[in-house]
Formats: structure tokens, sequence, C-alpha cells
């Protein structure tokens, strides 16, 4: 990704060099960073993070209790970050859970965000929300009944009792704010790889190739899901692409040089995040600064393999999980070497 002041000719150069102020420098570098790890939410706590951080922490929900008795969570033995992100479109059915106790959500979209130790890479992978596992203490069943089952800490239990990592952090956002962000940038540009037609949206069907959607636009193209075949897994291929998109967007030297643009950002999306009571902006902002180097290349997006789908013993429509690819994935992820096992498996970057 090329910024406007990375590049300038030789005539020019000093002169921007002396315009470019220290700030907005640190405002991209925290912006990039954050986009990716938290699915773009905190993008809103970037650029200008220590003016706009008030903002951020009033307006987002914390969760006081994200996490399950220690005595059941695996140890952590190296310097790397693991964040579970979560989407719903059930937020405002529900306050966010302060203890383990059932709720009315589930989690419609899971991602597991894996930063290494060496920061120098951003691994984002979708799970399937049908992916039929043991929910500690209820047996098996789809992996986002944990969340309705028994709160963010047994959905986090469950996370790591799948992969053995331990999770740093917890962020859950409501499909609504993708709307206002989407808004906030003056629409987002999206390549759709399939046709559809939006069951949101009445009426309204989309070519393959380039869209610039708009809020209510963009919030049903990451919802859709009935329009295709394969159902769940190509919408998590969409909600991929439209993150791509985002920080693309936001990432932008005109986005980040423009205050009244993210100051809209953190207005229109902080009031549909909920994240860990330790995961404020000033946390956000030092992984930023652990990042400085991160660029839109260095993030990576893929979907953890499955077996297919099937049927439940009770008949429910299932997705099957893959224990040797969740063994090999586990592992990478311990030994810091996903990025290896990523490109062996040459994942189609969402795929």
């Amino acid at each position: 990704m090329t910024h406007p002041f990375d590049s300038p000719d030789d005539a020019g150069r000093a002169e921007l060099r002396e315009r470019r102020p220290a700030k907005k420098r640190r405002g991209r570098i925290v912006l990039i960073a954050v986009a990716v790890v938290v699915a773009l939410v905190a993008v809103v706590a970037g650029g200008y993070l220590f003016n706009l951080a008030h903002t951020f922490d009033s307006g987002s929900r914390k969760i006081d209790q994200a996490f399950p008795e220690e005595s059941t969570r695996p140890k952590k033995t190296d310097t790397s970050m693991n964040i579970l992100v979560m989407g719903s479109d059930s937020r405002g059915a529900a306050e966010p859970d302060t203890a383990s106790t059932p709720t009315d959500q589930r989690a419609d979209t899971l991602m597991l965000v894996h930063i290494p130790a060496d920061r120098k890479n951003i691994y984002t992978m979708s799970v399937m929300r049908d992916l039929w596992v043991d929910i500690p203490g209820h047996g098996e069943a789809k992996i986002n009944s944990a969340l309705a089952l028994g709160g963010t800490p047994l959905m986090v239990q469950t996370i790591e009792s799948i992969f053995q990592q331990r999770i740093d952090h917890v962020a859950m956002i409501d499909f609504e704010g993708f709307k206002g962000l989407t808004d906030a940038l003056g629409g987002v540009t999206v390549n759709t790889k399939l046709p559809f037609t939006s069951n949101d949206l009445k009426g309204q069907s989309f070519a393959p190739g380039q869209h610039t959607f708009n809020g209510t636009e963009a919030l049903a193209f990451v919802r859709e899901r009935h329009a295709y075949a394969d159902g769940d897994y190509q919408r998590v291929r969409n909600q991929q692409e439209f993150l791509r998109a985002i920080i693309k967007k936001s990432t932008a030297g005109q986005t980040l040089s423009n205050p009244i643009t993210i100051n809209n950002m953190v207005g229109a999306v902080s009031p549909f995040v909920t994240v860990d009571k330790t995961f404020d902006s000033g946390a956000v902002a030092g992984l930023g600064l652990e990042l400085k180097d991160i660029r839109a290349q260095n993030t990576v997006m893929f979907t953890l393999p499955t077996n297919g789908v099937g049927t439940s013993a009770d008949g429910q429509s299932i997705v099957l999980a893959d224990p040797a690819a969740i063994q090999k994935i586990s592992a990478a992820m311990a030994s810091g070497t996903l990025g290896e096992y990523v490109a062996a498996n040459k994942f189609e970057n969402g795929n």
C-alpha cells in the first residue's frame, strides 16, 4: 500500500516531509494495525486516537467478565496475541453479559485474530458458526450456541478448548455498526464475486464486479446467505471481502488526513462495539505501536477448513469439523508458524 507521503519526487520530498505531522503518521500506524485486529471496529480509535479516546471508551460497552475461570484456561507461553471477534445482529436484544449466564444472543460471525509474537503479520481466521463442536459442560452443539448457553465466558472457553490457545481480548460487533462506518466513509467499494438478489433489499440484485455500497447495501451484503448455494460459506467470504474493502478505504491518505471523517467513524461505530474491560483505547493504542510496521499485505484472512456439511443426531444441519486441520492450526499458532501453514495450504486470501 502506498501512502501519499511515501514516494514524492525529489523536488517535493523535503517540502512534503515538513508538512507531514507526526500525529498523522502515528495515527496511520495505529489505524492500519487495529483495523484488522477488531474487524475494523477499533479503526475508530486510530488516526486521532488520543483526542477521541474518551468518545470511543464512553460510546463502546464493556464486558465485566469476559473470560472463564482461570483453572480452565490454557497457559500463556509466549507474547503472541489472540483476539476473539464476534459479529451479531442481536446486540440490542440484551445487555452485554457480566457473568457466565445464558443470553438470548448467538454469534452470527466468529473470527479468531492471531498476532504472532514478532508482530510482523496479522492472521484473521473465520470459523463457521454452525461448526459442530464440544461445548464445555453442555456436550456437542453448534459453536455459536456457546454464547446463548453461557455468555461470553463460555464462548471463550469453547474456542480455547478447541485450539488450546489463550484468548487475550474479546470484541463483539453489531452488524449495524458496519452500516454507520460505511456511510461515514462515504461508501465502500466491494468486489462481489457472485451475483445475488438481496433478501434484505427486496427487488435489488447485484451482478459480479465492483460495487460502491452505501451503508444499507453493505449491511445487506454482509448478512446475505440465502441467495447462495453454499449459504454461510459464501457469507463468510463476503464478510472478509467487505473487511478488506474497509481496510483499503479507511487507511487511504484522504481518510487519515480528514479529522471530520475520523470523528464521524468514531461516532458511528462505537455504540455498536462491546469489548472486554481491558481492551480500551489505551490498550488499542499500545498494540498499534507494536504493529507499526504492518501494512495491508501483512494481513491475511482465511476460513478454518471443515469436512463439509452434515446432519446431527437430532436433525440439525451442521458443519463438520476437520480435526486434522484444527490440530495443525493449533500447533502452528503455538509455534509461531501460522504463516507457513497458510502458505503450505495455498489459502486464497479469504478462503
